[in-house]
């Protein structure tokens, strides 16, 4: 397999590039459009194909390349079937595979930041978006958030998987790269309650800011970046 991690410092948003080194198959996980021309260069540069592009949610932050690399790669847009976005052309249900040149990739249903969120499992590699940090949770505060979703995602879904399963986040903002379940279970400091009621308490009150252009990058999200 081939696996890249590529970093946006204006919204500490993370992208992933996962690929068959067999049969040179590629897919993208959470594409920035600022950087879809350094995508396609990596993309040459390994040799491979684009074939998906997946994106984990509508995101508030930063406006999705998933249709700027449909239109440079032919590649097929994919989120789970909770989306809003009507453009997507493959949506998946929880627990289904996402086959890749023989890599399965499966698709988590895990609202909470966003009623639409899912997260993706690769063998040991768990690609959370903004469901769950390291050390931290996605805020649950717009776009129909629910601290008790939120909660249930990663306390019966996510953390049930095995603690030595990496975590690989939609973004970080302390410069952290890779957790592992085990480590998020032991030291997350949102993770150390002892009800859903003591999360939805300490996500009620983080009073975060609004993201800068949160409603035109919603807007743009929902029809995948296209202008």
């Amino acid at each position: 397999m081939i696996f890249k991690q590529v970093f946006d410092k204006k919204t500490s948003t993370y992208t992933y590039l996962i690929a068959s080194a067999k049969g040179r198959e590629a897919v993208i996980i959470d594409p920035v459009l600022e950087n879809v021309n350094e995508y396609i260069q990596l993309l040459r540069d390994l040799d491979l194909k684009l074939v998906k592009v997946i994106d984990t949610h509508i995101h508030a932050d930063h406006v999705t390349g998933a249709s700027k690399l449909k239109q440079a790669t032919n590649c097929v847009t994919l989120m789970g079937e909770h989306t809003p976005a009507d453009a997507v052309e493959i949506k998946v249900k929880d627990n289904e595979l996402i086959n890749i040149d023989g890599l399965d990739i499966r698709s988590i249903y895990t609202p909470g930041h966003t009623t639409e969120s899912y997260s993706f499992l690769l063998d040991n590699y768990l690609f959370s978006g903004d469901a769950l940090l390291i050390n931290g949770t996605g805020r649950t505060d717009f776009q129909n958030g629910s601290s008790k979703d939120s909660y249930h995602s990663i306390f019966d879904k996510l953390l049930k998987l095995p603690e030595e399963t990496l975590l690989y986040p939609g973004h970080d903002y302390n410069g952290e790269k890779v957790s592992t379940i085990g480590n998020e279970k032991r030291f997350n400091p949102r993770l150390q309650v002892k009800s859903v009621d003591e999360y939805i308490e300490i996500m009620s009150n983080l009073n975060l800011s609004k993201p800068d252009m949160m409603d035109s990058n919603v807007s743009k999200n929902i029809q995948l970046g296209a202008n």
